[in-house]
């Protein structure tokens, strides 16, 4: 059977909310957790940003749930060496409950130190090659890593879990989620496309752990959970590449206003019936997906976690 797991998103939510979900979520059944990285939110209406090592330490504290980041980008913003030692003491306080969850990043968070944008092809060569040098860190001792793109000169992590951490690549696209195949202990993706899944597996995924979130708005009146996930998460519906190209949440603002309300209601379960939320899990079953977490982006999260708790989870086990 599949896991259920909660996403708690760093774009809609601060810190000290992000940890009461948690602490809900665990309460309600939820087994695991993602938690998104960002700079930016994608747009103003969401409104946050923390930084999410930040709210992952608390979390340690918080709860017991295993977690995973969906996703970091180690590439641009941050150099795969301080991500490797912030992934490194993630998984101390965890007591190796962590997965690292990476991809190649967007230019909403990653162009805010003035780097250049590369294209697709370079950024997933600097994700391998990023992956590549916290692999070597993680394995302890003094490094030194000579790359193309990333230089690291006699550095040891010493804060180090007893085991490596898992590095999951997410992958949107058959070119990205090849590359997870091929270097990921797993697989992250929102979509519960059986295809991307399959080959993910025929390129050398094998049997490793797939993770899919979905997102949800859970509010008695359906009519105004569409105005609410309309108005936060049209841009999940932004067609091809603008997602990684625009520069700044006013830019995913406006190119919203051209997704139609309808087609946000087609992507994001909206009200409370069990019965809807129960058939878009099961997508992502049906899609090969081995841990499905669910992302509430209404306001009644009472509600949604009563509701999960009392009849959807109970129909997944």
């Amino acid at each position: 059977m599949a896991s259920i797991g909660y996403f708690l998103s760093c774009e809609q939510y601060g810190p000290k909310e992000l940890v009461a979900q948690a602490r809900a979520a665990e309460r309600a059944g939820f087994e695991r957790l993602w938690i998104s990285d960002h700079f930016h939110p994608w747009n103003d209406e969401q409104g946050q940003s923390p930084f999410v090592w930040s709210v992952i330490g608390a979390l340690s504290e918080a709860v017991s749930l295993p977690v995973t980041t969906a996703v970091t980008c180690p590439t641009v913003r941050i150099h795969p060496a301080v991500i490797a030692q912030a992934a490194a003491t993630a998984a101390v306080q965890l007591d190796g409950r962590f997965v690292l969850g990476v991809g190649s990043g967007e230019l909403l968070n990653e162009h805010v130190l003035g780097d250049a944008w590369p294209s697709v092809g370079e950024r997933l060569a600097m994700l391998e090659e990023a992956v590549d040098v916290i692999r070597l860190l993680h394995k302890g001792g003094q490094i030194s890593h000579h790359g193309t793109y990333y230089e690291v000169q006699e550095a040891r992590i010493y804060t180090l879990p007893e085991q490596p951490v898992p590095i999951y690549v997410s992958g949107f696209g058959p070119q990205a989620t090849e590359l997870a195949g091929r270097i990921g202990d797993g697989y992250c993706t929102t979509m519960p496309d059986g295809d991307l899944v399959r080959t993910f597996r025929g390129s050398g995924g094998g049997d490793k752990p797939v993770q899919g979130g979905m997102k949800v708005c859970w509010e008695p009146d359906r009519e105004a959970a569409i105005d609410r996930a309309h108005r936060l998460w049209a841009n999940d519906a932004l067609p091809g590449q603008l997602g990684q190209t625009l520069p700044r949440p006013q830019d995913f603002a406006d190119a919203m206003t051209l997704v139609p309300r309808e087609q946000v209601a087609e992507a994001i379960v909206c009200g409370d019936d069990p019965e809807d939320h129960l058939a878009r899990v099961r997508q992502y079953l049906d899609a090969g997906i081995d841990e499905v977490y669910v992302q509430q982006v209404g306001a009644d999260h009472d509600g949604f976690f009563r509701g999960w708790a009392d009849t959807v989870l109970p129909q997944l086990r």
